[in-house]
């Protein structure tokens, strides 16, 4: 561990790239994951994004070695760690439970796996104190987990991984058994922890918000198979499918059918008596006149304009206040069209009003097999 002078920031001296390759496992009849391929870099925060069953913690802890592969290959730091022992693949996992030894204070929790390692004293006294340090835990060390709130354990079992000083750290939905108000901290804290570690570290969780605040680059994932891996912001403004698209966003993105009006160099969206001038998109492919397909748009692209002359209008049929927004939703023409309404504007169910659509942020996906057009 090395600390740059200008800032004082711990920063980490051993981190490695993970490279995943055509991976398959196979869990009795079931195929879980199936051909995928994952790379990331070293000192990347990256995070496997998906709803339950969809196969990623079942890749996490195939990288932690946890589960054997039935295909494919595993790289961490440009060795392959397809089949070593998980000992040996330098990664430290931090599990969805605590899993606290109950009996020993949080210092011999910190410690222990260097103890049995037999790791110098001086050496263990010397990591738990960084970890401690990080992670606020010097007042508590001396403490037992049942002494300690859910937080707090849950930071000494971050610790526990971090004073392993690995090369790579696995986290499987770390705050789950957290309440809200404790995950926004340890959300923020864990950060934090990357900022000043520069280590590599692989997240799973199912909670887009934990998604979107932590990674640098997310992977979204549904039925063992990857439907997209780039920035939060790449992922959320040009999602590569319908799914990606829906499964992002609170409330999710609008869609609407329709199909593409092409007339020379012209291609419009006509669908639900909505018509969109989409001819400034470059298109994957050369559209047809008349091809079905959907068009999404994210609720904060919906506004409503109270008092506004338009044709385009619908009928308030729910107001969700969130503090510092109001989320309308609109039935317009039997569709139901979700804005978010950042000056609040003073409406009331059951009132007709216009709204536009800002076309500058709108997606186009192919209404057959879904994927971005």
């Amino acid at each position: 561990m090395a600390t740059d002078m200008a800032t004082g920031i711990a920063t980490a001296a051993n981190m490695a790239n993970v490279a995943v390759r055509d991976l398959k496992i196979q869990l009795g009849a079931n195929t879980v994951i199936d051909a995928l391929d994952l790379d990331v870099r070293a000192g990347e925060f990256v995070v496997l994004l998906g709803p339950s069953g969809c196969g990623k913690s079942t890749l996490l802890h195939s990288i932690a070695g946890l589960i054997d592969v039935t295909e494919g290959s595993i790289e961490i730091g440009g060795e392959d760690m397809t089949w070593a022992d998980p000992k040996d693949r330098r990664v430290a996992l931090v599990f969805q439970s605590y899993a606290l030894y109950p009996t020993m204070s949080v210092e011999r929790n910190l410690s222990f796996a260097l103890r049995i390692n037999g790791t110098p004293k001086a050496e263990i006294e010397r990591r738990v104190a960084r970890a401690s340090d990080m992670l606020q835990l010097g007042p508590l060390l001396k403490r037992k987990p049942s002494q300690l709130s859910g937080g707090q354990r849950q930071r000494v079992a971050i610790g526990r991984a971090i004073v392993r000083e690995a090369d790579v750290f696995l986290f499987d939905e770390p705050l789950s058994n957290l309440d809200a108000k404790l995950r926004t901290e340890l959300r923020r804290e864990l950060k934090q922890l990357h900022q000043r570690l520069g280590a590599t570290m692989i997240y799973v969780t199912h909670d887009q918000v934990e998604a979107m605040t932590l990674a640098t680059r997310m992977a979204v994932m549904k039925s063992g198979v990857i439907q997209q891996f780039g920035t939060p912001a790449e992922v959320y403004a040009r999602p590569a499918n319908l799914f990606v698209a829906t499964f992002l966003g609170s409330p999710s993105m609008n869609l609407l059918d329709g199909r593409l009006a092409v007339q020379g160099g012209s291609v419009r969206f006509a669908g639900a008596k909505l018509d969109v001038d989409v001819s400034r998109y470059a298109f994957g492919a050369q559209p047809s006149h008349g091809q079905p397909c959907v068009l999404g748009v994210r609720p904060e692209d919906v506004r409503v304009r109270i008092g506004a002359d338009s044709d385009q209008r619908g009928q308030v049929s729910l107001i969700e206040p969130m503090g510092n927004h109001c989320v309308v939703w609109l039935d317009y023409h039997g569709i139901q069209i979700a804005s978010i309404d950042q000056e609040k504007t003073p409406v009331a169910v059951g009132d007709s009003i216009a709204f536009a659509i800002d076309d500058a942020h709108i997606s186009l996906f192919d209404e057959a097999g879904g994927a971005r057009l």
